[in-house]
Order: structure tokens, then C-alpha cells, then sequence
């Protein structure tokens, strides 16, 4: 949703010549390093930016590398894994807000409210879809239902080993966009993770909570 197309390249373009070459939106990162900022200031942005090997940060014009904006979560969740799940949900919602005000038009985004929360996400869901690449890179994405959704070789997390699902950016942008346009009480739980033991994907439940 950071992109048209027809202007970058696309998550099969990627695949085509290599994970070397994938691409994902600057989001990935632009909206982690506010984050960052907030719990060491400038110098601490700078110090895992260089950790990471990211040594010109993205103007939000085009896609990036994926691979610096695995390496910057990465290196986040080495650094600070008590806070590195709410900043990386924060940095997801603020990837939300942006494709709110940027990529889905005030129309489109006025009629997805009026309609029936199984309506609503089944054209976000298709919008989403057809716009991947800018979350998924090199990563396959499938949408086994409008409220499931699987990211096979998420390059996120790709070398990365957990007992638990490390996707908290995905969950919160995949949330944030459902509550904002489907349904206010929407929740996003990451059920598998490709960085778990026995799993080949990570799986993305969206939920309306009763209360």
C-alpha cells in the first residue's frame, strides 16, 4: 500500500532474482525509528541503525531492501526484548495510519464503514492482497479467509528462532487498518510464526472480541 505497481517492483519480481534483491515498503523502518527514539534518543536510532548495517535511512519516496528492515527488527528484538513487541505494535499502527492517509482513498475508506463487517473485510482484505509486496517482500501472502491470514518465508523474521510469534508489526498494522475500517473491536493474534519450531508460516487470526 506504499506503492503503485506498476512503479516497483513486486514481491514475484523479487522471488524471480533472488531474496538478494527483494524490496518492501520504507515503512518497515521509517515507522520503527520514532520508536527507537522514544527509549534512548538520537543516539541510540543511530547506534542500531549501524548494527543493522541501514547507513542512509529511507526518504519514504520508494521500496527498500528487505533485508535492512529485517536487520533493524532483528537487532531490536536482540537489544531490547522486554520492549521490543509494543514498540514494534506501535510502529505497526503507525504504518496504518499512514496507508490510511496516503494509500485508501477518504471515499473508499467512508464506504468500508457503512458496510457489513463481513462485506468490509472481504474488500479490504482483496485490497490488501494486491498490495503485499510492501509488507511481505520476497514473502508469499495468502488470505485463507477474510479474517486469516499466512505469510510463507516472512524475510521479518527469516534465521530467526522463537518459542513464541515475533510478528507484532504485521499483527498491529493488520489490526489497526480492520478496526479502523471494519469493525472497532477487531483484534490481530499472530497463531504461528515462521521463526517457531514445526511452523512454515506465520498465520494472522483477526477476531471481533464480544466485549
Amino acid at each position: 500500500m506504499e506503492a503503485d505497481r506498476s512503479k516497483w517492483r513486486t514481491s514475484e519480481d523479487a522471488r524471480a532474482t533472488g531474496h538478494h534483491g527483494a524490496l518492501i515498503g520504507p515503512n518497515a523502518i521509517l515507522q520503527l525509528l520514532p520508536q527507537i527514539e522514544r527509549i534512548g534518543g538520537e543516539a541510540r536510532v543511530v547506534q542500531m541503525l549501524a548494527e543493522a548495517g541501514v547507513f542512509e535511512v529511507p526518504d519514504g519516496t520508494q521500496m527498500i531492501p528487505e533485508g535492512d528492515a529485517a536487520r533493524l527488527h532483528q537487532v531490536l528484538r536482540r537489544d531490547e526484548p522486554e520492549m521490543a513487541a509494543e514498540l514494534a505494535a506501535r510502529a505497526g499502527r503507525g504504518t496504518a495510519e499512514y496507508i490510511l492517509a496516503h494509500r485508501i482513498p477518504k471515499p473508499v475508506q467512508a464506504l468500508l464503514r457503512l458496510l457489513p463487517a463481513p462485506l468490509a473485510a472481504r474488500a479490504l482484505t482483496a485490497a490488501i492482497g494486491k498490495h503485499a509486496w510492501t509488507f511481505a517482500g520476497s514473502g508469499v501472502f495468502t488470505a485463507r479467509t477474510p479474517w486469516l491470514f499466512e505469510i510463507a518465508h516472512n524475510p521479518i523474521v527469516q534465521g530467526e528462532h522463537s518459542d513464541v510469534p515475533l510478528c507484532h508489526w504485521h499483527a498491529a498494522v493488520f489490526e489497526h487498518l480492520y478496526r479502523t475500517l471494519v469493525h472497532p473491536r477487531v483484534r490481530c493474534r499472530e497463531t504461528a510464526c515462521c521463526a517457531m519450531p514445526g511452523h512454515a508460516v506465520c498465520q494472522f487470526e483477526l477476531t471481533i472480541a464480544t466485549r
